[in-house]
């Protein structure tokens, strides 16, 4: 099998759920406080100002809304009536659009490995794989959460979000392939976090419909809260009359006509700013507002409010490597929904698509498309139209048994391997520079390799015999999988010899980065910025290790469980 046969395999991955059947695009529900922000007064006046709709901004909202005056901005569009957002079978299309509208962000870390964030109300709720799974027991005691209230604001997104997904023959293969290999105990469908093999919920419902964290705005009060779209921040204003430290009191957005908005706190010591703008923003607007390491704001002509040396700093993103098996039978359509949750540190998933192209007219690959430029064998000045052309060309005349199979992956826990995030210029609408420094310390790495070895063993287990072919070996799985353009880094040759260098060339992201605001550096332990009075940070920003297998449930968590913590400290029991 040829060179782009191998890279067909894995550029599959994101675009995995492609059915035969057509799932029409979710009605906009009637949230009476959705406008555009062209349409908000030049000057306005809140209780709460929370930068960023996403998967904590979202449910944080909701909640301040029903006793308080709430302002909402989110600088991307609503989710409602995009069928690449809210159909199952349009997974990864989100991911593989770079144009300005896209509801994600593409951006490529120093690593080398492709990113994305979102840019759309319901953050990365509306873009990932929709996996719903909670901290475990353990994490929310290290964090100091309140676990009673942790508990009921799970069970306050579950209702509205949280789904149990079907179990078909690839999915049923891999988690009694898991058990085989001991992986153990079964402890069924469960949204907790136990050592052993389960099967976890889905934002997708039973009829392939997602449910991002924008579906929580439902609970809002809808005269207490006010939603701006494609309503960019550009700075969090301060003020320090009076005041012995500073203090934030307002904000400027920009509308999509370019305009400035400047929205103001009311008066009263209990109102606040909130960023909750995801792990990248959060820390980037932070700089951009004055909020930083001294020297590094001083060389962008930043003025400086707080020299704060730890903001953009432990900056994480939980690496994952994957290995890809064509099956002789037929498999499902399926994103996450088993998972293996070892003892020491590696989690392992599946996915799987029968026919990839299923019924489309086009095939796109997801970030791992040639569409989008991933030729990461070629020279820059290799990667023309004509190229690229050529390339798609190849890929549309493969015969679709090629895309009959699926992935299980391995995701390391932590990480324990950090970096840092850096400004690049003083536009909030560009991408800082985020350096993540994977396998930086060795127990990432081999955390990786243990993974890797369960895989191995889940591939060559009973229940996975009908899914593989008997002349491809593991070394040639693993070779297979190495030579496909998943990252921008080079490639080793025979990397089936060294599981440590496997780990190493292959690695992606699972869109796990969190960091750069953490707990304990940046804000304290009720997410008040350290140094600054009427300032919080609630989002993936402050975590100093990823929740769970899967972070998307604790975000939403988060911003209920502090919602309701700052209402009880406005107002009392």
């Amino acid at each position: 099998m040829g060179f782009w046969l191998w890279r067909l395999f894995f550029a599959a991955f994101a675009e995995i759920l492609l059915f035969h059947s057509f799932c029409s695009s979710e009605p906009a529900p009637n949230y009476s406080f959705l406008h555009q922000a062209t349409s908000a007064p030049p000057l306005s006046y809140y209780d709460y100002i929370i930068i960023g709709g996403g998967t904590a901004g979202c449910p944080l909202a909701a909640t301040l809304s029903h006793n308080s005056t709430v302002l909402l901005l989110e600088r991307g569009g609503s989710p409602y009536g995009n069928p690449n957002i809210t159909n199952l079978s349009s997974f990864g299309r989100a991911l593989s659009d770079l144009s300005p509208s896209s509801p994600s962000q593409r951006f490529v870390s120093e690593d080398g490995v492709i990113n994305a964030r979102a840019r759309v109300l319901g953050g990365g709720s509306c873009i990932n794989a929709g996996f719903y799974t909670r901290a475990s027991s353990r994490y929310v005691a290290g964090v100091g959460w309140d676990s009673r209230l942790v508990n009921e604001s799970y069970r306050w997104a579950e209702k509205v979000v949280a789904f149990q997904p079907p179990m078909r023959q690839w999915q049923t293969a891999v988690r009694d392939g898991l058990l085989q290999t001991g992986v153990s105990p079964y402890n069924g469908f469960t949204y907790d976090h136990l050592i052993g093999t389960k099967v976890g919920g889905t934002i997708f419902d039973g009829e392939g419909r997602r449910h991002t964290a924008a579906d929580l705005l439902e609970y809002a009060n809808p005269k207490g809260i006010t939603v701006m779209l494609h309503a960019s921040v550009h700075k969090i204003l301060f003020t320090t009359t009076g005041r012995k430290r500073p203090s934030a009191h307002g904000v400027i957005f920009r509308d999509a006509s370019g305009n400035n908005h400047i929205a103001y706190l009311n008066d009263g010591e209990k109102n606040e700013v909130i960023l909750s703008a995801g792990a990248i923003g959060s820390p980037q607007l932070l700089m951009l507002s004055g909020v930083g390491p001294m020297d590094h704001l001083k060389a962008h002509n930043i003025t400086v409010v707080l020299d704060q040396p730890s903001v953009g700093q432990g900056m994480a993103d939980n690496p994952m490597n994957a290995i890809y098996i064509p099956s002789p039978a037929p498999v499902e359509v399926s994103l996450i929904q088993v998972v293996g949750i070892t003892s020491y540190g590696s989690y392992i998933e599946a996915a799987s698509g029968e026919n990839f192209a299923g019924g489309s007219t086009q095939r796109d690959f997801g970030i791992f498309s040639p569409r989008i430029g991933q030729f990461s064998t070629l020279p820059p000045k290799q990667r023309t139209p004509e190229a690229l052309a050529k390339a798609i060309a190849a890929m549309e005349a493969l015969d679709p048994i090629v895309f009959n199979g699926g992935f299980i992956l391995e995701k390391v826990r932590g990480p324990l391997s950090q970096g840092h995030l850096n400004l690049i210029n003083t536009n909030p609408n560009d991408n800082p520079s985020v350096t993540f420094n994977y396998f930086q310390h060795p127990q990432d790495l081999q955390r990786c390799v243990e993974g890797l070895r369960v895989i191995e063993r889940v591939i060559q287990s009973r229940p996975m015999a009908p899914f593989r072919y008997d002349y491809l070996s593991l070394p040639i799985l693993l070779n297979m999988t190495a030579s496909s353009p998943i990252n921008l880094l080079p490639h080793h040759a025979n990397v089936s010899t060294s599981l440590e260098q496997y780990c190493k060339d292959t690695v992606m992201t699972i869109w796990h980065y969190h960091g750069g605001c953490q707990m304990g550096r940046v804000v304290d332990s009720d997410y008040r910025v350290t140094g600054i009075d009427a300032l919080r940070v609630i989002d993936g920003s402050t975590f100093r290790d990823s929740p769970g297998t899967n972070p998307q449930a604790t975000v939403m968590m988060l911003g209920r469980y502090m919602g309701v913590k700052i209402l009880k400290e406005r107002f009392g029991n």
